[in-house]
């Protein structure tokens, strides 16, 4: 939480505007970029210019908030289908044994009608309309689970993984806990998006993080980075283009930190994800495994896929060669990372 004494950050541009009426009580003091539903669209749309991100609070009720954590149990426990590398778990397992096996399952939405259902909430539309624009399609969903003691995620710009053509790539990561420093929130750079630069990635060897690859020579440091505390039904929107990570859960045992996370882009931009399929230009691969959820998609003649299934993605605690980490190994004392310069 930025306590009041501190003000603003002064890298975090406060743009000002209606935020709305607030409901929440956490953080207590309300940092710039936090909103509510009723916030001023316009207000949302330059703060998040501006900065990269904005936080929508009280976009899931408690009731939706709940719903979602049983569903992310029964995904855990195999109810919805068995995960790769993952039997089904028993029923004299407990929930919180099974759960502590999982970091993050790729693509729940694939397997649960609740998650796709996250996908369509309204608040979150209408905020994805605002900072992106009336057209809006997703492409991916994440559900982590972060039990005490699993690793968080090094700087990464989501762009690395989703490429648009547009820039209009945009996280939904939906609170489904009290996100705090110490159970492992998000820390994002505010406005690091708009150098419109991928930074190089390389291995961090560190065990504070999972098996993804950390971004480096980027000029910012870690001390001008913010946390991103929030209360469970908030909803923070980033620029896929955002500098951002999450630390490792410091809280008791037995504390989560569960959180889905969707990814939207604009309808009128193609996606170049993944591998292009054989004879087909990469200049006109149009990933179309895709939900639109509002306005109309201009490329609707090239029809619809289901390629996707859910999949389980390392933390790294088994080591990293599933998760093309292969020859990645950890070490006591990683190097520090460069700061780059442009």
């Amino acid at each position: 939480m930025i306590p009041a004494t501190l003000g603003t950050p002064s890298h975090v541009i406060d743009t000002g505007g209606f935020a709305g009426t607030r409901q929440s009580t956490f953080p207590q003091v309300r940092p710039p970029g936090y909103f509510s539903p009723d916030a001023d669209p316009a207000a949302m749309k330059a703060f998040y210019a501006a900065n990269g991100y904005l936080v929508l609070e009280n976009g899931f009720t408690p009731a939706e908030v709940e719903a979602l954590k049983r569903e992310t149990t029964l995904i855990c426990r195999g109810e919805r289908g068995e995960l790769p590398d993952h039997p089904k778990a028993t029923p004299t397992e407990s929930d919180a044994d099974v759960l502590q096996r999982f970091l993050c399952i790729h693509f729940p939405h694939k397997c649960s009608e609740v998650m796709l259902g996250a996908i369509h909430n309204q608040p979150s539309v209408r905020a994805l309309t605002t900072i992106i624009g009336p057209n809006v399609k997703c492409m991916q969903s994440m559900l982590f689970i972060k039990s005490s003691g699993k690793p968080g995620q090094a700087w990464h710009q989501d762009e690395d993984y989703i490429p648009t053509r547009d820039r209009s790539l945009t996280g939904s990561w939906i609170a489904l806990d009290r996100a705090t420093q110490e159970n492992g929130c998000l820390w994002v750079v505010p406005g690091s998006h708009k150098h419109g630069i991928l930074w190089e990635q390389r291995w961090h060897a560190d065990r504070r993080f999972d098996c993804a690859q950390e971004s480096v020579d980027f000029p910012y440091t870690d001390e001008q980075s913010i946390p991103v505390e929030v209360e469970a039904g908030s909803v923070v929107f980033f620029n896929g283009y955002l500098l951002h990570r999450s630390l490792p859960n410091r809280a008791p045992q037995g504390t989560y930190r569960r959180s889905l996370v969707n990814h939207f882009m604009s309808c009128e931009s193609y996606l170049p994800w993944g591998k292009t399929p054989e004879g087909e230009h990469n200049a006109h691969y149009d990933y179309r495994d895709i939900i639109v959820v509002a306005g109309k998609d201009p490329y609707a003649y090239r029809g619809y896929a289901s390629i996707q299934t859910p999949s389980v993605r390392p933390s790294g605690q088994g080591g990293c060669d599933k998760w093309g980490g292969k020859g990645n190994e950890y070490s006591e004392n990683p190097p520090p990372r460069p700061i780059g310069k442009i």
